[in-house]
């Protein structure tokens, strides 16, 4: 039996995916035609755009971004430490060749990167590790600026205890906690001392080491959280100013303040450019048993002449005002930008935290966000006279009075200069601080009798 005549001949156009594209020979207009859409859908692979590291005490990310979705499998090697990840339908280009020289030497979790072409169509990275990773591999889509990109996130295995971190720089003992001073008969305040509270054992883990028991006294414990960081610039001013910078300054000038206070202590949620999910922030604090957690931001809206600084609390019932409203899920958006593994999002812990939230602590968190606004209403504007309320996923610690500054406008040219000032920053240092000493003035922090 024979073959019709349109499939007696054919012509086989090679691929650079490896895929063969089958012609009849007859029919020169038809041919053109199916000969560019066969090179071109075959010829199209995902073109890496940009590779970005961001290396972090708590965890090392690597992103690559992309022209569309890329396919990535993974795997680690031991003896020694390894991850290989391979990216399918990937040419070697000049992005990925920088990937290499963009592993810093002080990276805590990655000595080297090898980048190459396996096969045709697959690039394999290798990533050469200094301990034992639980890495997490995840695609985001577009948003914002960014296209898609594929995040890897390399976790340590025994991640840093941050109390284990405040024993070892010298900050967890101390003897005494100050009470607020007390009026005598004849009016001057006699300073009341406060006895020492009882000592509590902490269970260190040392990988290798075993474990050991130290015995711990109570300071106050203050969390700062600077704002954005990493893949999540935050807003950016005119002049190119960008918040998770000038947060992170202030941030750093306001530790430094805290830790002269000889009853104080004080932990980041991040110490450099590197981005920490919303409720990896919240976690931290709690692992602290934080007496307060003041995260730090620098607002911005589309009306270059707003202006002012904000403090703004948690909200059980609704945002205060439509603005708050809009800035909440604005600054909720952050994991968004700043990319969030959703297959490894603990939404259990998210539904705890909201369940929990009480009203004694949007009281507390009430009285600090006055003391606050009272002191930064000395050096700058007021944006509102009074503390505004919205559902910030930041705020959510059922059990730590929070607060969030918006220390000004980074939208308006004159406080985006501000913002961008030595001497102003250490103002809103100062002014925090103070704000945050008269709080606890008037309510001393609950003696806590376990570490968690």
């Amino acid at each position: 039996m024979s073959r019709p005549p349109q499939f007696r001949s054919q012509l086989v156009i090679p691929s650079t995916l490896g895929i063969r594209c089958l012609l009849p020979k007859s029919g020169a207009a038809l041919l053109l035609l199916l000969f560019f859409v066969c090179f071109f859908s075959s010829s199209h692979a995902a073109q890496i755009l940009d590779v970005r590291v961001w290396p972090a005490e708590d965890y090392t990310r690597v992103t690559l971004e992309n022209d569309s979705p890329v396919k990535a499998t993974h795997s680690m090697i031991k003896d020694p430490e390894r991850l290989v990840v391979d990216l399918e339908g990937v040419s070697l280009n000049r992005a990925l060749k920088e990937l290499v020289a963009k592993i810093q030497p002080g990276d805590p979790y990655v000595k080297q990167v090898r980048v190459g072409q396996y096969r045709p169509n697959v690039v394999r990275l290798v990533f050469d590790l200094k301990e034992a990773i639980n890495p997490q591999v995840f695609t985001l889509a577009p948003v914002g600026k960014y296209k898609h990109r594929l995040v890897l996130d390399l976790y340590p295995v025994n991640p840093p205890d941050p109390i284990a971190a405040l024993i070892k720089k010298g900050e967890w003992t101390a003897d005494k906690i100050p009470e607020p001073a007390v009026p005598t008969a004849a009016g001057k305040p006699e300073q009341k001392t406060a006895q020492p509270e009882p000592q509590v054992t902490k269970t260190v883990f040392h990988p290798g080491k075993g474990t050991e028991k130290l015995e711990l006294k109570r300071m106050i414990t203050i969390v700062l959280d600077p704002g954005h960081g990493g893949e999540d610039p935050g807003a950016i001013g005119a002049s190119g100013v960008r918040e998770k910078d000038v947060v992170l300054a202030i941030a750093k000038r306001l530790k430094a303040k805290i830790e002269q206070q000889p009853n104080m202590r004080v932990v980041l949620t991040r110490t450099s450019d590197y981005f920490v999910p919303l409720h990896m922030r919240v976690q931290k604090a709690r692992q602290v048993e934080a007496d307060l957690f003041i995260s730090i931001h620098a607002d911005a809206v589309v009306e270059r002449r707003a202006r002012g600084s904000s403090v703004f609390v948690l909200s059980e019932k609704g945002a205060s005002s439509t603005a708050a409203r809009w800035l909440a899920r604005k600054e909720n958006a952050a994991d968004l930008i700043g990319g969030v593994n959703i297959k490894s999002h603990n939404r259990q812990l998210a539904g705890i935290l909201l369940d929990l939230t009480t009203t004694a602590q949007i009281n507390d968190s009430m009285k600090l966000g006055s003391a606050v606004l009272g002191e930064i209403g000395g050096i700058n504007r007021l944006h509102k006279g009074s503390v505004e309320q919205a559902g910030f996923a930041v705020l959510k610690a059922p059990d730590i009075p929070s607060i969030l500054v918006e220390t000004a406008f980074i939208s308006n040219p004159e406080e985006e200069a501000k913002l961008s000032d030595e001497a102003y920053q250490d103002r809103l240092a100062d002014a925090i601080l103070n704000g945050a000493k008269k709080y606890f003035a008037k309510n001393p922090p609950a003696a806590k009798n376990k570490l968690t």
